[in-house]
Order: C-alpha cells, then sequence, then structure tokens
C-alpha cells in the first residue's frame, strides 16, 4: 500500500530532489513512483520528475489542496486536429 499523500512535500534521501507530490503511479511489478514537482523559483518553472517511492521521505507537514469544483481540468483547450 502506498504512503505517499498527494499535497505533500518529499524529498529524494538519495539526490536531495524535493517538491510536492502532484502524482502518483502504481505498476503491476510494484515499483510505485510519485511525481515530485519542485518549487519554482522566480517565476522559472523548474521540471518534475517521476521517483520511486522507497527513494521519498516526507518533509514539512503542510499538504497542498485544490478546489476543483469550479475548474476540474486543465486551463487549457486539448489539441484540435
Amino acid at each position: 500500500m502506498s504512503t505517499i499523500k498527494l499535497g505533500a512535500t518529499y524529498k529524494d534521501v538519495i539526490t536531495g530532489f524535493q517538491g510536492v507530490a502532484t502524482g502518483h503511479v502504481r505498476y503491476l511489478t510494484g515499483c510505485n513512483q510519485a511525481l515530485i514537482q519542485p518549487e519554482a523559483k522566480d517565476g522559472d518553472f523548474k521540471e518534475a520528475y517521476w521517483i520511486d517511492e522507497q527513494r521519498l521521505e516526507r518533509v514539512g507537514g503542510a499538504t497542498i489542496t485544490l478546489d476543483n469544483e469550479a475548474s476540474p481540468g486543465f486551463d487549457k483547450a486539448p489539441p484540435m486536429r
């Protein structure tokens, strides 16, 4: 069972990479991963990375939550053919 909480901040114990868990995937093989999005500095977005669960430790206590009632999807329209 996964211990990853979406919206919580995690740190990769091997690389020190840190950010908020914005996605989670469970594989048949058991190599479950979380998508970790680092904080943007000065409006410069950083790339998110999929990291194995067992490499992550939770840091900080606050969890980010989003209200998806009014806008449940991404803010851009899908590409049209």
